[in-house]
Order: structure tokens, then C-alpha cells, then sequence
């Protein structure tokens, strides 16, 4: 069913219900949408937040050597359905009072289809496919994404394929899984309370399942430094994909997920097209560059 929104996605796909919630921190709304054929969305990070949260610059205001503040979150949730109108009407439920103004599901729903063709005429859909190949992709996947997205020619818009990275993937997913991992066992520190030492013994003493000892077992390790040099990076990345928005494309895209659904007896992929997964969310990794960006 895919990520931790699996459930919803899954729900939505068996018509149990028209349009439900969910959050996304690693692909979890996008990835069980394209698993089946729904449509989700992963918000802007500020639109959800009753105030705007994204800080211009990466201040160390933080007493704590071990609790980082991050510039945007980097989990949030966002709506799913079955069609563009019932993911625009769940959006516009989802959105807090104090950022009504950013989006307003009528102004788009009671214009005609050829009304909407002519806002997105003549823009311009940067295809980011693999990532200029350090993306495994399992086979068949970029060929379906491709075909879907030249259904958009039909509408006068420019698909351009962008055959070299705009970033170093390496350093978005070692950026990704420091921040992910520091967040994690804060988190579960917050929970837990006491000391930082005894959260990993508290952990395996509940039984919690082997991946959230992983991530905590980074987590813990990890320093106010490390943590700040990841999200230097992360800004880094968020700046170079505004400018090409800006001034190449007025679209990115990629595809939801690096593979088809898998067994459900399986964990996780242990290796796509040949390459192995050397964590158990690796290969998810094609969410990573919207996830950081913001």
C-alpha cells in the first residue's frame, strides 16, 4: 500500500471513503497515491502551519548541544483522493484558518476545463526521471511516468528532460537520513523523558521494531555540528531548485517511487535494478529532493 499513509491510500483506492488526510516526511502521501492511481498532495511546509515557519537563515538559538531547530519542518501533512476536485476541496478543509488565504478550492473548480488549459498553457515541466541515472528505478517505472506525463503536450505544455543532476544526490540523501535520524530520537526522547542515555535501552526494552532502533542508534550519536552542516546543505539545495523554477522550468518532476508494490511479506525492496538497498528506506530515495527542499 505504500508508505505510512498506506492505509488511506489503500482505503481511498476501495472506495471506504471520497477523500481522507495523511502526513508525508519521506514520500508517505505520494508514494501510496501512485501505488493506487490517486491523486495526493505534499503541501508547501508553511501552508499548513498556522504561521509562517520558514526561516530565512540558519540561526543556532538553541541552548541544547543536542535539540537542532530545524528552518521548516520537514514532515507535514496534506490531502488524498480520488481526483484533482476532491483533493482540491480536501485541501481547502485542511488549511489552518490563519492561511485561508492561500488557497481557495472554488476559484479552481468552477472554471471550465478549457479555462484551467489555458493557465498552465505554454509552461514548461522539467522532467527529473532518475535523477541523470543515480536513481535505480525498477524496470518499466520511468518509461509509465514519461507516457503519463506527455499527456500534458496535448495541452500545449513543454516537457524538457533534464538529463543532468541539478544536485549531488549523495549529499541529499547523507543530508536526509542525519536530519531524519536527529528528528526521530528527539522525538522519542520528548516521549520518553529522562535521559538521552537510556532511550535506546528503554526502546529495545519495549520491543520497538528494529528501524526506529537504527535511526536512534544514529540519532543519539550525532552532533550540533553535523546536524548543522547537513542543513546548510539542505538550504543549498532548496536555493539551487528555486532558481530553476525560476528560470528554466515552471515545473519539476519525478517519479512517486523508485519501484512497483512489492510483496507484502517483503520489509522493504533488498535491491532495484540490480543495486542493493543498503538501509531500509533507501529505496524510497526519489522522495528526498522535495522532502528537503521545503
Amino acid at each position: 500500500a505504500g508508505g505510512s499513509s498506506g492505509g488511506a491510500g489503500a482505503a481511498l483506492a476501495s472506495y471506504m471513503f471520497c477523500a481522507l488526510d495523511g502526513s508525508d516526511m519521506m514520500g508517505s502521501l505520494r508514494n501510496p497515491a501512485g501505488w493506487n492511481s490517486l491523486y495526493s498532495l505534499r503541501p508547501t511546509v508553511e501552508w499548513m502551519e498556522e504561521e509562517q515557519v520558514v526561516d530565512d537563515e540558519l540561526v543556532d538559538n538553541d541552548a541544547d548541544d543536542h535539540n537542532v531547530k530545524m528552518p521548516w519542518p520537514m514532515s507535514t501533512i496534506g490531502p488524498m483522493g480520488r481526483c484533482p476536485e476532491d483533493l482540491a476541496l480536501m485541501l481547502q478543509t485542511m488549511i489552518p484558518a490563519g492561511r485561508a488565504e492561500l488557497f481557495d478550492a472554488t476559484s479552481i473548480l468552477d472554471q471550465s476545463s478549457e479555462q484551467l488549459s489555458q493557465i498552465v498553457k505554454g509552461k514548461t515541466i522539467g522532467w527529473l526521471a532518475d535523477w541523470g541515472g543515480e536513481y535505480p528505478m525498477e524496470a518499466g517505472v520511468l518509461q509509465q511516468c514519461r507516457e503519463s506525463l506527455d499527456i500534458f503536450t496535448k495541452g500545449n505544455i513543454d516537457i524538457q528532460c533534464v538529463a543532468t543532476p541539478l544536485f549531488s544526490s549523495k549529499e541529499l540523501w547523507e543530508s536526509w537520513i542525519t536530519i531524519r535520524s536527529h528528528l526521530i530520537f528527539n522525538s522519542l526522547h520528548e516521549q520518553i523523558g529522562g535521559d538521552r542515555c537510556d532511550v535506546l535501552q528503554t526502546l529495545k526494552e519495549r520491543g520497538v521494531k528494529a528501524e526506529v532502533i537504527y535511526e536512534c542508534e544514529r540519532g543519539f550519536k550525532l552532533t550540533k555540528e553535523q546536524i548543522h552542516d547537513r542543513l546548510r546543505m539542505v538550504q543549498a539545495w532548496s536555493t539551487c531548485a528555486e532558481n530553476e523554477f525560476g528560470s528554466k522550468y515552471d515545473f519539476l518532476a519525478l517519479p512517486s517511487s523508485q519501484t512497483y508494490p512489492f510483496d507484502a511479506s517483503l520489509d522493504w525492496p533488498k535491491s532495484i535494478a540490480g543495486k542493493k538497498m543498503d538501509t531500509y528506506h533507501r529505496w524510497m530515495e526519489v522522495m528526498v529532493p522535495v522532502t528537503v527542499a521545503g
